[in-house]
């Protein structure tokens, strides 16, 4: 299973940030949560982005451009074999970091390769 790390993280049901926690959880795959309010999903604290995980697969991202730049250093620093870009997360510069890097990424939806078997 797939180490992943959600950042944008949340406790709010109406979020997919939340939604993906708990698929992705269900399905046997185990997550780390950053971001920025205090609280658990799926079982899981909610952190801030202090520790780098060296053992990511797949950091999924639930976070708008205008934020992303603050993570930048904490994404490449953790060295995932590749980055989803959900939707409305799409950044060309984030994009064009993580090529610099050699760090894969794709613009899908968590919830929707988790439920048609390609995550």
């Amino acid at each position: 299973m797939k180490k992943t790390l959600i950042i944008g993280a949340s406790t709010d049901p109406d979020r997919y940030a939340y939604k993906a926690a708990h698929m992705l959880t269900s399905r046997g795959h185990q997550i780390v949560n950053i971001g920025i309010k205090k609280g658990e999903v799926a079982g899981v604290a909610i952190e801030k982005p202090d520790a780098i995980y060296h053992d990511i697969d797949t950091i999924t991202l639930y976070i708008g451009p205008a934020t992303q730049p603050q993570y930048f250093d904490y994404i490449v620093a953790t060295k995932p074999k590749r980055v989803v870009f959900n939707p409305g997360t799409e950044n060309e510069a984030l994009e064009e970091l993580l090529d610099k890097h050699q760090i894969a990424y794709t613009e899908a939806c968590t919830l929707v390769l988790l439920s048609t078997g390609q995550y």
